[in-house]
């Protein structure tokens, strides 16, 4: 752990602080009390990281996943769907996402997470959603460090299970203050950091900048998670290198394809770091199996006419590479369809045929 009495001016951020080789990346990892079975994550993404395709991506091999952001308030006061958000029974380890500008909620957020079964709570300020920055959270806190070091040490000090924390590179590119929140959290207790690389000005435009998440490495000793647009074992190759972390999360790529956090875990394990070999992808019965698990565990979540709803973006990205000549029509029937029944015959026509093997 770095001297949390020197200043950050007194870092030295080009000395390549515990970057590691890429014939190291094999294996798993520890962080605090946990210990991890591999190197590639499922990212917390709003309204999409569910119960459903968390457990399909650990099914599928996923070393660790996170579940969509809570907001603090909502969750202590008993919310429902933040109750489910937080659900995680046979996900293990099972890890929870807070976000929040009080220290009083977060903190009574993360005892009660806890004491629901959660392995880590992983606290959010990278979000860049307006709704959230407007309130003073997510990303919003990376422009007041103070008061993010003052809300880490109470989730910190709220729990015994370790504490994650999540960020982007910085507000916007004049404030590039990423290391200097990853040396706070460090100094306070966090045990893995995770940072996208962008900042929040950004939002998801343009090409994340892996290497610019190298100047994190440098700050700390903790375990760090790179982020952004990570499609590929090929992707997770590069993004290890450039960046010097330890480990990559998979966000956006992985919706309709819950098993790609494991193929790139087991890839990354094998050492087979950029060896141009195509990812393969399950068969149409597995796929078929896992859609329909998916569906199926959110009509049970959140019942039938609101699980609907919530099932419709995952529906469509499970058949996005159908190859039928009436894909579309049948797509479109798929996500506008209130049958379940249906559903699921729609499903099975539109998976029954072999994708494409996905890239390396």
């Amino acid at each position: 752990m770095r001297d949390c009495g020197a200043a950050a001016s007194d870092y030295n951020l080009d000395m390549n602080f515990n970057a590691q080789p890429l014939s190291n990346f094999s294996g798993g990892l520890i962080v605090g009390s946990l210990h991890l079975t591999g190197r590639a994550f499922l990212a917390p993404m709003a309204g999409v990281s569910d119960f459903g395709m968390r457990r399909l991506a650990m099914s599928f091999g996923a070393a660790l996943t996170v579940s969509e952001m809570l907001d603090a308030e909502f969750y202590v006061g008993g919310d429902r769907e933040a109750v489910i958000r937080a659900a995680g029974e046979g996900i293990t380890p099972h890890i929870v996402q807070i976000a929040g500008c009080a220290a009083g909620p977060l903190a009574e957020a993360a005892r009660l997470a806890e004491a629901a079964g959660a392995a880590m709570i992983d606290i959010n300020m990278g979000c860049p959603a307006k709704r959230v920055t407007g309130g003073a959270a997510g990303s919003a806190l990376m422009r007041d460090l103070d008061l993010a070091t003052d809300l880490i040490r109470a989730v910190v000090g709220a729990v015994q299970v370790p504490v994650s924390l999540k960020m982007r590179l910085g507000w916007d590119e004049a404030a590039f203050n990423a290391p200097e929140l990853a040396r706070r959290a460090e100094c306070e207790g966090v045990a893995m950091l995770t940072v996208h690389g962008r900042t929040r000005n950004q939002f998801y435009r343009g090409k994340a900048d892996w290497a610019a998440i190298r100047k994190v490495r440098e700050a700390v000793s903790v375990p760090l998670v790179a982020n952004g647009d990570c499609t590929s074992a090929r992707d997770a190759a590069a993004m290890l290198e450039a960046s010097g972390a330890d480990a990559v999360m998979i966000g956006r790529a992985a919706i309709g394809r819950p098993w790609l956090v494991g193929q790139i875990a087991a890839h990354l394990a094998q050492g087979a770091m950029a060896d141009g070999s195509a990812l393969r992808e399950p068969s149409a019965a597995s796929r078929q199996e896992a859609a329909v698990d998916h569906y199926r565990t959110l009509l049970s979540l959140f019942g039938k006419a609101k699980g609907l709803r919530h099932a419709r973006k995952h529906l469509a990205a499970y058949t996005a590479g159908s190859t039928r000549a009436d894909a579309g029509a049948l797509r479109a029937r798929l996500v506008t369809s209130e049958n379940p029944t249906e559903v699921e015959a729609l499903l099975a026509t539109l998976l029954e045929a072999e994708p494409v093997a996905g890239n390396a």
